[in-house]
């Protein structure tokens, strides 16, 4: 199979698809890898690198397209690049089609085949492909909400972990998955006051025996959620359903309760958002104030780490780009039940339930599409 990754264009996106050593290891294999020139700087990775790997380095990312039956990337790609697109091609990436039904129709419109690293499954229903970013968007909302706590971003002057004699800041996290996990293991690092909501009683009573009482839980409700924004300096919304545009659990009206200066960061930004007030910022611009809180949500947070990012992403997602070269794709697909969730968009035909509810689009059986 011929095999390819381009540039990101995402705003201060440096990741990078395939690593000199996914090159290696699809060339090892007897397929054929192209790169576009430039494509792995941002992380770390130069052209050199890729050709000593067995890479192609093309010019444009068009070469790219032309010449490939897969593109492997990070993020969905920008208008610009959607007619580099032709039937029957892979694309194997981060989709979050659920909050972009122009890009949705456009795949449709094409005939390609889009397949989504966050709806890939494995034998216990996990995300092994969204899991890697949801540890760092975690690591990082902390992080980055520590930052715009400063009383120069708009924040409220805070500093989360307090120093004696002081009353530490309290960070509130909606959503108890890997990134709310990840998030409250950041908190609690730095001595932060930490409040987890989840609907999922086994979830939370697993969190309670890992953080014991470093962490208090509770049962998502509304009357929970307002109460804990009421309380919060620093709320991390991670809510994630699969596929599917992220509930709009922090509502407008709930900013009222909120303290001025306090910051919202959605890492659920990606699927629309768990916030009504939220909508995508970008590293240059990652903030902006709605009714007096500090607002970040920046789509591609894990951007800002690349490399780290990259070869934890790419640990994840070789194993099913070689599955598909090396089986062929539909051949893949009957190995690998995990991998056929992945299976967004086939040939003119939506093939994820969530992506077609949440946009009113007819559902299609994968292999009924191919």
């Amino acid at each position: 199979m011929k095999i390819g990754t381009t540039k990101e264009l995402k705003n201060h996106e440096y990741r990078v698809g395939l690593t000199p050593d996914n090159v290696l290891a699809y060339t090892a294999k007897g397929h054929t890898v192209y790169v576009e020139t430039g494509a792995g700087i941002g992380a770390g990775f130069s052209d050199e690198e890729y050709k000593n790997a067995g890479a192609t380095i093309l010019a444009t990312p068009a070469e790219v397209f032309a010449n490939t039956d897969m593109v492997v990337k990070v993020k969905e790609l920008e208008e610009c690049e959607y007619d580099y697109l032709r039937e029957g091609q892979i694309l194997y990436t981060y989709l979050h089609l659920a909050a972009n039904p122009k890009f949705t129709n456009k795949l449709l419109e094409k005939g390609a085949i889009a397949i989504a690293y966050e709806t890939i499954t494995d034998a216990a229903g996990n995300l092994p492909c969204l899991r890697p970013m949801s540890q760092i968007a975690g690591r990082l909302s902390v992080q980055e909400g520590a930052k715009y706590l400063e009383k120069g971003f708009g924040g409220r002057g805070i500093l989360l972990g307090g120093v004696p004699g002081v009353e530490r800041g309290k960070i509130v996290i909606v959503g108890g998955g890997v990134a709310g996990t990840y998030a409250a293991k950041a908190a609690v690092g730095i001595d932060a006051q930490v409040t987890l909501l989840d609907v999922n009683l086994n979830r939370l009573a697993y969190l309670e025996d890992i953080f014991g009482a470093s962490v208090t839980t509770l049962y998502s409700t509304e009357a929970n959620i307002r109460k804990a924004l009421a309380e919060a300096d620093l709320v991390i919304g991670s809510v994630l359903i699969p596929g599917a545009s992220a509930p709009k659990l922090i509502r407008k009206e709930h900013l009222k309760l909120m303290k001025k200066g306090a910051v919202i960061v959605d890492i659920a930004i990606d699927q629309g958002g768990c916030s009504e007030t939220s909508r995508v910022t970008s590293h240059d611009h990652p903030i902006y104030i709605e009714d007096g809180i500090v607002h970040y949500c920046v789509g591609n947070m894990p951007g800002a780490v690349p490399y780290t990012s990259t070869v934890a992403l790419t640990n994840s997602t070789l194993r099913y780009g070689l599955m598909i070269a090396d089986l062929g794709l539909e051949a893949a697909l009957k190995k690998d039940d995990g991998l056929v969730n992945g299976v967004n968009i086939c040939k003119g035909k939506c093939t994820n339930k969530n992506v077609a509810l949440s946009l009113d689009l007819e559902y299609t059986d994968v292999f009924s599409a191919l």
